[in-house]
């Protein structure tokens, strides 16, 4: 799988803002932060970064057996001397793009050391909220702005680690069989179902891993009866849906696309399909939190190598 180019993500872009052109300001923010993605994607297959600790076949394939996302139950080692100096260059970004002092208090913790940022990063790959809220509180500051700061950054090792676990032709094949709504390699939520090539995927909201569930139905609960329905409620985009489920009250937003998306464009659609979003909270739907796999995964972040070693 291979990530998008930065010419890939201004083309985007810039077509999205001549159709909308009231998009224009959010448009400029996701240029400024997924060119970092897609610059510290680069950085970390240019360096060598690490792949996660060995994982052999047959433990991705029992675990995936087992409902268990594959990056999780083996120390992971984390580039931390590649990834942490992106993390307050994301907060200038975000407080030049709106997000004002609260995005500063952060950029000033993390280079004042009141945030371990290797802390920061093992937290955001094992997708541990309550980790980092906690962090945020300590030091007085917006949990969910260090929690989108922390994906920001850990987001590009996240793509490459769910590629490497699932190089193997065997580990792929446990994936294809994965018939759950979460992430088959990191265990988050999709952002969308995307329909392409005549086909149903989900796509992972943080590390962008593809999965095909056998049926259309609730990624949360698994409802597929008579309070699972499908929407689409602009007529003039038809192929912007929503999936709803009234047993437990989710949604899930539903696009078209004519090829699958590339990472780390998946956040311009989403930003794109707000409206259907607005739509869903409006209705009394929602998204229900992470889910919870205990501290089965670990992060080993020693003996990681400089960017300039």
């Amino acid at each position: 799988m291979i990530s998008a180019t930065t010419e890939e993500l201004d083309a985007r872009l810039d077509r999205l803002t001549a159709a909308r052109p009231d998009l224009a300001a959010a448009a400029s923010l996701q240029r400024s932060l997924l060119g970092r993605m897609i610059a510290s994607t680069a950085r970390l297959r240019d360096e060598g970064a690490p792949a996660p600790t060995p994982v052999s076949t047959l433990t991705v394939v029992t675990r995936l057996k087992q409902g268990g996302p594959a990056l999780r139950g083996d120390a992971v080692q984390m580039p931390v001397a590649l990834l942490a100096p992106g993390l307050a260059p994301l907060c200038d970004a975000l407080a030049e793009g709106g997000a004002g002092d609260a995005a500063r208090h952060i950029a000033d913790a993390l280079r004042g050391g009141r945030i371990d940022q290797a802390s920061l990063l093992a937290s955001s790959f094992r997708r541990d909220q309550t980790a980092i809220r906690t962090f945020a509180n300590h030091a007085s500051l917006s949990p969910d702005l260090l929690w989108l700061v922390g994906e920001l950054a850990a987001g590009p090792f996240a793509f490459i680690a769910q590629a490497s676990v699932f190089d193997d032709g065997q580990a792929r094949a446990a994936r294809d069989r994965w018939d759950r709504g979460y992430c088959p390699a990191c265990g988050s939520w999709p952002a969308f179902a995307e329909l392409s090539g005549g086909a149903r995927r989900l796509r992972c909201s943080f590390c962008a891993a593809a999965w095909q569930p056998s049926v259309c139905r609730c990624v949360y609960c698994t409802e597929e009866g008579a309070a699972f329905s499908l929407a689409a409620p602009d007529e003039d985009r038809p192929a912007w849906r929503l999936e709803l489920c009234a047993a437990c009250g989710g949604y899930l937003k539903s696009i078209e696309a004519a090829a699958p998306i590339r990472y780390p464009l998946l956040a311009v659609d989403d930003m794109e399909t707000t409206p259907l979003d607005i739509v869903a909270l409006d209705r009394g739907y929602g998204r229900p939190p992470l889910p919870d796999f205990g501290a089965a995964l670990s992060i080993a972040t020693a003996g990681c190598r400089s960017p300039h070693a």
